[in-house]
């Protein structure tokens, strides 16, 4: 959103730009305090027929104002109607960042209103990866609005701490991460314990087939709101690719951020340790990196997006899984030092930068296995990804790559060098990292995941995965690490040349964290 001035006049009328949305005065009191001028074009298009109880089908990127758009109707709507003492309104995202950035939102423009008989609207956020005792105690206090992960919320209800049953207002937020997250049967449970007559507010920044036959389920006569095309890039974001050698990449990188200056920049890779293993090769170089993933636990990553936010942290290394939580404004560039192998992740990571009418680079650096994946890219954007260049194999020191094993298959989409990764990781109990242990889902499997063995045992629910040793590829948990150890001790006991053969298939099965 853009910033308002100072000036009274100047508050004055963005007052009135939303006031003329519907919204009561206490939101747009909140609004002017937040200086907030004027509405974004999906905030002009979803508010007034949300406030109306349409439901609504909205297709709009990260940094559109889209968390606005659902959160200012909910809000008027709750204060407007009657209390009951159950959860009226239920927003569900895909991510512990997300879900904290929306509950932040619905804390600052909320903060003037009041519900019948004058207490202030109370809201509650739930996700996994965190203990749960603080959570009961947010439930216990009945919130008129919750703000949840899938995972741990159904984990709540299963407990016979939540109830679903008073919902009216329902958002799904983030609907194309929640497919990609493996997260759709935990969206079909969650709308069988929601009340048939209610009001549904859908939004995914993509709207492949999928999205739209989950949507065609959800929503009734709905409202359809787009402010970009389905598939391109922000128009305030320009892109391009540099072809560079595999060994090459960490040299190019580094020379991009040394001609960057002091600005933020996100750097994405595919896989958890790729990102932890990078991160700590930029702080040798001299850089200000850290990385966030979902093994990472939440105050590693609110340090760490804290960081970045106050310039402590110059450069952010992260996942598709967590790309979606960051909401940080003045980001410079974005670059993919490897390529989704989804190609609608290459929309929203690029979402990153470009936010609120600012403009944005984004940088990618394909490599020869990765070509197939930019032809991806190329098809859903229906445009050239315009060339930068073709780094020389001998621009920078060759970085010795370790091996490789074989590319594991992903459910969706290509695999990648270190792609197909997912699964549930190893047991554990309720709840602990349900949301984040489920990070495969269309990267490689989700909550079943292809090529892995039987699902581990140890607890009732998954715990959050490991980046070491037995993280959650593909299902095989623990169990994989075993079976590789014990092929490299038998390979030991052989000649050299079979021991070098028994360290590469402990590589090959060796599960890789995402």
């Amino acid at each position: 959103m853009t910033l308002a001035s100072s000036t009274p006049s100047s508050s004055s009328s963005s007052g009135a730009a939303f006031a003329a949305l519907g919204l009561s005065a206490p939101l747009v009191r909140a609004l002017c305090d937040e200086g907030y001028a004027t509405p974004t074009p999906i905030q002009t298009r979803a508010i007034p027929p949300a406030l109306a109880g349409r439901d609504i089908l909205g297709c709009a990127q990260t940094g559109t104002g889209k968390t606005a758009a659902f959160v200012l109707p909910l809000l008027h709507h709750l204060a407007t109607g009657k209390r009951t003492g159950l959860v009226r309104g239920l927003v569900v995202t895909p991510t512990r960042e997300l879900a904290a950035q929306i509950g932040e939102r619905a804390t600052a423009y909320g903060k003037h209103l009041q519900a019948a008989g004058g207490t202030p609207i109370r809201h509650a956020v739930i996700f996994g990866g965190v203990g749960q005792g603080k959570q009961e105690t947010e439930l216990s206090r009945r919130p008129d609005l919750l703000i949840a992960t899938p995972g741990r919320m159904l984990d709540l209800v299963e407990q016979r701490l939540l109830r679903l049953d008073g919902v009216v207002h329902f958002v799904l937020d983030e609907a194309d991460r929640m497919l990609d997250m493996g997260f759709i049967h935990d969206v079909r449970r969650i709308l069988a314990k929601l009340p048939r007559e209610r009001q549904t507010l859908f939004f995914s920044a993509t709207m492949a087939p999928p999205i739209v036959e989950l949507a065609s389920a959800m929503v009734r006569d709905p409202v359809r709101v787009s402010v970009t095309p389905q598939a391109t890039t922000a128009e305030t974001v320009t892109h391009g690719v540099y072809f560079v050698e595999r060994a090459q990449k960490r040299g190019q990188l580094e020379s991009i951020l040394k001609e960057e200056g002091d600005g933020r920049v996100i750097v994405f890779t595919r896989t958890k340790h790729g990102a932890n293993r990078l991160a700590e090769q930029l702080v040798r170089s001299g850089f200000m990196a850290a990385a966030i993933h979902g093994n990472k636990s939440q105050g590693a990553r609110e340090r760490a997006l804290g960081g970045f936010r106050e310039g402590t942290l110059r450069v952010l290394v992260a996942t598709d899984l967590a790309a979606r939580g960051i909401d940080v404004d003045g980001v410079a560039l974005v670059v993919n030092y490897e390529l989704p192998n989804v190609p609608e992740s290459y929309v929203h990571r690029i979402g990153r930068t470009g936010r609120a009418g600012a403009t944005g680079r984004a940088i990618s650096l394909c490599d020869r296995e990765e070509r197939e994946f930019l032809r991806d890219i190329e098809r859903l954007l229906r445009e050239r990804v315009p060339v930068l260049g073709e780094v020389p194999a001998s621009a920078f020191p060759a970085e010795v790559e370790p091996a490789r094993g074989p590319r594991p298959q992903g459910q969706h989409g290509r695999s990648g060098p270190r792609g197909g990764q997912g699964g549930r990781g190893q047991g554990g109990s309720s709840g602990a990292g349900r949301d984040a242990g489920r990070g495969g889902g269309r990267h490689g499997g989700g909550r079943g995941g292809s090529g892995g063995g039987p699902r581990p045992q140890g607890g009732h629910r998954s715990a959050e995965p490991r980046a070491s040793g037995g993280a959650s590829t593909g299902g095989a948990g623990s169990g994989g690490a075993s079976s590789s150890s014990s092929a490299s001790s038998s390979s030991a006991s052989s000649s050299s040349s079979t021991t070098t053969q028994g360290q590469r298939r402990v590589r090959s099965f060796r599960p890789r964290s995402r």
